[in-house]
């Protein structure tokens, strides 16, 4: 099912439609390379950024595979942002967002992964683009007040904070901090939200930067897992409605933003906008990127 599922991803995505046998040639040369010679691969990127890859690392196979692995968010990303811009990265994983926001836009940035081991990789990550001076990084979870939580670790891209029913043998501790005091005085322009269902605790600790108009853009995961805490998504699309966010989908190869009012649920990802004016002189005045060929 995992190989018909991936094999799926890769055919459909809008960067391999040009060249889908092209697409499965990349698939079918990591999976036989990865396991000739496991062990990390340094993988050119975009802009001259790179990424440590391992097999089994879904978060940045799918990037080999398909150039973009969340094509809409990230393409969003890479015409939103800007080198004079400020990225938060809350749930960074190993790094895709923050080495394309940092070493491929050239943006400064704070980058939160609470798992130590993933945390271990998103440093790395960092390293080899050479952007450490510009990006803090920082193994803590966030959340609505200082303290502990008991995590998953084995999980990969969906590690998480366990609800009070939720027994795991992987679980470990993790510190968690308020962004509003965590970044003072710090002004993000964008900020992605990655949490596994924790997106409503992170937004209570934010009520300063999501007031602060300078930030005006937030990709947001909402995938139904704020369930297993007792949270709806309603009431965060109801939070962000009242500091003066919409939500949309993004077309990167038109370079269109349509309203959505509500929750996208094409894609596991949300983007939500403020002053949109901006937002659309940004992306339409952005430099032109081809990855596989394509242009957008």
């Amino acid at each position: 099912m995992l190989l018909i599922s991936t094999l799926k991803f890769i055919v459909s995505h809008p960067l391999n439609q040009s060249n889908k046998i092209g697409a499965v040639a990349r698939f079918v040369k990591w999976q036989i390379g990865s396991r000739l010679m496991p062990g990390d691969m340094v993988y050119p990127w975009i802009n001259g950024a790179k990424f440590l890859v391992r097999r089994g690392e879904t978060g940045l196979t799918g990037n080999i595979y398909a150039g973009l692995h969340e094509f809409v968010d990230m393409a969003f990303l890479l015409h939103y942002i800007r080198p004079d811009d400020l990225f938060v990265d809350i749930g960074a994983n190993v790094g895709s967002y923050t080495v394309l926001a940092c070493a491929a836009a050239g943006a400064s940035g704070v980058a939160f992964e609470p798992v130590p081991q993933t945390y271990r990789r998103l440093v790395e990550n960092i390293r080899i683009n050479n952007i450490q001076d510009r990006v803090e990084f920082v193994n803590k979870g966030v959340g609505d007040k200082k303290g502990s939580v008991a995590f998953s670790s084995d999980l990969d891209t969906t590690n998480h904070a366990l609800a009070p029913d939720e027994q795991r043998n992987s679980a470990i501790p993790v510190d968690l901090v308020i962004l509003d005091d965590f970044l003072g005085d710090k002004k993000p322009d964008m900020l992605k939200i990655d949490v596994e269902g924790y997106e409503t605790l992170v937004l209570r600790g934010a009520g300063r930067i999501l007031s602060d108009k300078q930030l005006n853009a937030v990709i947001m995961e909402l995938n139904g897992s704020g369930g297993r805490y007792g949270f709806d998504e309603l009431e965060i699309l109801s939070l962000m409605l009242e500091y003066g966010f919409k939500t949309y989908s993004y077309d990167p190869f038109k370079r269109t933003l349509v309203n959505l009012k509500g929750k996208n649920l094409k894609e596991g990802n949300t983007l939500f906008l403020r002053n949109v004016p901006l937002v659309q002189d940004r992306i339409h005045n952005a430099q032109s990127i081809t990855i596989n060929g394509v242009s957008f």
